[in-house]
Order: structure tokens, then C-alpha cells, then sequence
């Protein structure tokens, strides 16, 4: 009996994990391995159903009594499981807390109604096919079976809980970074806001001794003005009476221009493109094109 009852258990834990794997999928998209333990079964489950078939055989025959019992079993097993999982290991390792009607984040009537259903699907369809498969396993290899995988599942359970206890050490050792961290922002908080303090204390005299810098600054900025307007002036002047020679200068050159040799070389070569100075030859042109209708009028 107890060899059926083990099988029945891990058989159901399985299921229990394909289950979840399919529900995470549907939700997320995804693969999520889901479940407390590493490998591919969610112990709940096995002892759930194991609950219900064993405590709700008698009734099994009244749909709606196996329904309340089945909601009942499975809330409580659900219930006392989150508890003692969050006690030992501090965590929660599910929270309906935003479901209506929860207790505790633990339990929460909708899926209690939900397991409550698929419990009578459970008892009335998918129980009498497993219990056919065990009762054709026969005990040695049922015993072998069960070997490897108890041998598996408490190999997975050493590691699970030792991988949650560094977890929370590692957690712990983390809040405590965070809090001296916290504490240093705290310290440098308190200390750039005594530093405003202070120099909020000592406005008037510091905008005091920056007014006085001000008007020495403008002073300098002033006279500065004054001599760079003065040399930009000359500069100016300068530049004019340059520009004035070269004016005269360019004057003289053109005035010297033997217009009608130029004339001639220009309509000779009309595509005349000097390498350099093609600027020069433009001005050139226009004074002979302009003296030369100057003449002709």
C-alpha cells in the first residue's frame, strides 16, 4: 500500500508541474521551471491529490460534497504549506494578497474554487487511470523506481535549501551594505546641508564683497573698451588710407592700360583664363569695356 501511495505521489507532482509549466506558459509566453525544488515536480501537488483520494474516497459518488471537500483540503494544505515555507525560509514563495478575499497572501477563494474543480476531475477521470498504471507496475521495480527517485529528490532538496540559505545570507549581507550606504548618503546630506547653512549665513557679506569686485571689473572692462575702441579706430583709419593708395595705385594701372592692344588680345582670345589673378582680369576688362564705350559715345 505504501509503495501505491509513493508512486501516487510523485506521479502527481509531476503532473502537478506540467500543469504549472503550461499555465506559466499560456500567461508568459515562456518556459518557467515553476515550483519549490529544481527538478520536475511540485511535491503540493502529489500530496494534494493524495489528500483528496485517501480523505474524499467515501463521498467520491456526491459531485458537490467532493467539491467542498476538495476546496477545503486543498485550501488547507495550500495554507499550511505557504506558512511554514515562508517561517522556515523567509519568504514567500506565492502571495495572492491582490486577490479579493485572500488570507494571508496564502489562499484566496478563486483558485481554491479552481482546485476544488480540478480535484473532481481528478477523482473521477484522471485517478483511475494512474491507479491502473501503479497497480500494473509490479513491487520490485516499483521499490527500484522509488529508489532513484528518492534518491533524486532529497539530492534536490539538500541543494534547494542550502541554495535559498546563501541566498538569504547573501540578502542579509546586502540589506546591510544598503543601510551603510544609506547611512553614509545620510552623513553626506547632513553635511553638504550644514555647508549650505553656513553660506546661506554669510550671503549678505560674500554679495557685498562681489558687488565691490563688480564695479572694479567693470571699471577695467570700461577703460579696456574705451582703448580697443581707440585702436580699432586707428586701425581703421589705417586701413582706409591703404585701401585709398591701392585704390589710386589700381587707378594709375589701368590708367596706364593700353587700351587698345588689350582690347584686341581680349577679342582674339575670348576664352582667356589666366592660371592667377582671375580677379584682376575681370576689373581689367570692365575698365577697358567701360573706357572704350566712354569713347565711342
Amino acid at each position: 500500500m505504501f509503495i501505491k501511495i509513493y508512486l501516487y505521489f510523485f506521479i502527481y507532482a509531476f503532473l502537478g508541474w506540467c500543469t504549472e509549466v503550461v499555465y506559466a506558459a499560456l500567461n508568459e509566453g515562456k518556459f518557467i521551471n515553476r515550483g519549490f525544488l529544481n527538478g520536475p515536480y511540485c511535491p503540493i501537488y502529489g500530496f494534494g491529490v493524495i489528500a483528496v483520494v485517501n480523505l474524499l474516497t467515501p463521498i467520491h459518488e456526491k459531485p458537490f460534497l467532493l467539491f467542498l471537500g476538495s476546496v477545503f483540503v486543498t485550501s488547507a494544505i495550500e495554507l499550511f504549506t505557504g506558512f511554514i515555507l515562508e517561517k522556515i525560509f523567509k519568504h514567500k514563495w506565492w502571495d495572492y494578497s491582490d486577490r479579493p478575499f485572500n488570507v494571508g497572501g496564502y489562499i484566496c477563494p478563486i483558485f481554491s474554487l479552481m482546485w476544488g474543480l480540478a480535484c473532481l476531475i481528478v477523482v473521477d477521470r484522471i485517478h483511475p487511470m494512474v491507479s491502473g498504471l501503479v497497480n500494473f507496475i509490479p513491487d520490485m521495480p516499483a521499490v527500484i523506481i522509488l529508489t532513484a527517485f528518492t534518491v533524486v529528490f532529497v539530492i534536490d532538496i539538500i541543494a534547494t535549501v542550502k541554495t535559498i540559505f546563501k541566498l538569504n545570507k547573501k540578502m542579509e549581507r546586502i540589506e546591510e551594505l544598503s543601510a551603510m550606504i544609506k547611512k553614509s548618503s545620510d552623513e553626506l546630506g547632513e553635511s553638504l546641508a550644514a555647508g549650505t547653512i553656513s553660506i546661506a549665513a554669510k550671503k549678505e557679506s560674500i554679495e557685498y564683497k562681489i558687488y565691490q569686485e563688480r564695479e572694479k571689473l567693470e571699471e577695467k572692462i570700461e577703460h579696456t573698451k574705451r582703448e580697443m575702441e581707440s585702436d580699432i579706430a586707428d586701425i581703421i583709419q589705417k586701413r582706409r588710407e591703404a585701401l585709398d593708395d591701392v585704390k589710386n595705385a589700381l587707378n594709375r594701372e589701368l590708367l596706364a592700360t593700353n587700351i587698345f592692344g588689350s582690347k584686341r588680345l581680349m577679342k582674339a582670345f575670348p576664352g582667356w583664363k589666366p592660371r592667377r589673378n582671375k580677379e584682376a582680369l575681370k576689373v581689367l576688362k570692365n575698365y577697358i569695356i567701360e573706357k572704350s564705350q566712354r569713347r565711342e559715345r
